[in-house]
């Protein structure tokens, strides 16, 4: 694997078929969970650098254990509070509030590092802009080391591929009621802001590109996604129906699409509930965190049993560890 932006790098693995490929990462990822320092001398000597141009958590935290489990050293730097302002226009008149440009830039970090992480954010005002992915495709043609998406402009492949490994792990561990083939729901929720779409276009895209789970989104109007990521899916705007007989529930706030960046409906109606719940399979529940108790999903659903959100968190490192092993391993 040469760089991890999006589903799409799964194509040149050594794993055959996209399918088998995102299987063998989750297997690879949950015998790392079982046994999380078996490659710890993978990364010796080897530097990983993690940049973010926007905060971060679970993605800053979780990717530093995964690196230290096979050996790396992990160096964070935050560029909009501890460096200069990046200009990432190809021939920009640099007049104004940036300081150094990513070509500049991007060749020194492949220098110092190994391996560069980067966490970017959509401005949300301009559609065609985020979608060009600009960003972090400079950063690829500019460092010359493998790049690793921690979020980008449209989408979050580190996150989806966490979540596949969680719905294989519960799938694992349930009992003959699943069946083989789950029903999978990705679901629009209320929330107080504008917020990008990048989780549920990630989503979308690995697990259509999956291909083993019936596959419904649903939201209100006005809330379609970019055709590319959820052509595949079934897509309905009644709530109640996806719902039927559910496996697995995703649930997850984004902003419009075509209207680029708003936000037209704040239903309460569309949290999910447990009696909302009632319509499932005794469906489990995901979600990426942050999340708004109370608004985005209720309590009694974060903390009840069918939640698979803390797990799902957890998971964050075996995806990141399999990801940079993966990298790190050189195809033979």
């Amino acid at each position: 694997m040469k760089n991890f932006t999006s589903v799409n790098d799964l194509v040149s693995s050594s794993f055959g078929g996209v399918g088998e490929a995102i299987n063998a990462l989750a297997k690879k990822a949950l015998e790392y969970k079982a046994n999380p320092l078996k490659d710890k001398t993978l990364g010796a000597n080897k530097r990983i650098g993690c940049l973010f141009l926007n905060p971060s958590m679970r993605t800053r935290l979780s990717t530093q254990v995964a690196a230290q489990n096979l050996g790396m050293e992990t160096i964070i730097f935050n560029v909009g509070s501890e460096g200069w302002a990046l200009e990432f226009e190809e021939e920009a008149i640099m007049s104004g509030s940036t300081v150094e440009h990513v070509k500049d830039a991007a060749p020194i970090f492949g220098k110092y590092f190994d391996i560069l992480a980067i966490r970017t954010f959509p401005s949300l005002k301009n559609k065609e802009d985020d979608y060009s992915e600009l960003y972090i495709k400079q950063f690829i043609k500019y460092a010359g080391i493998p790049v690793v998406s921690l979020e980008s402009a449209t989408l979050h492949p580190l996150q989806s591929l966490t979540d596949i490994i969680t719905i294989q792990e519960s799938l694992n561990n349930s009992p003959s009621g699943v069946s083989t083939k789950p029903k999978i729901v990705l679901t629009w929720a209320p929330h107080v802001k504008a917020l990008p779409q990048c989780v549920a276009n990630s989503f979308s895209q690995w697990i259509n590109a999956w291909g083993e789970a019936d596959f419904v989104i649903t939201h209100p109007e006005d809330y379609e996604l970019d055709e590319q990521f959820t052509k595949g899916a079934t897509i309905t705007q009644n709530q109640d129906e996806a719902l039927k007989g559910a496996d697995f529930v995703y649930v997850k706030n984004w902003s419009t699409y075509t209207d680029y960046g708003r936000i037209y409906c704040n239903d309460p109606r569309w949290m999910l509930t447990n009696e909302k719940l009632k319509q499932t399979n005794n469906a489990k529940v995901m979600h990426c965190l942050p999340v708004r108790r109370n608004v985005e999903l209720s309590d009694e659903i974060l903390d009840g049993p069918n939640s698979l959100v803390t797990q799902e968190a957890g998971n964050r490192v075996w995806a990141a560890q399999t990801v940079l092993s993966e990298i790190l391993t050189p195809i033979p």
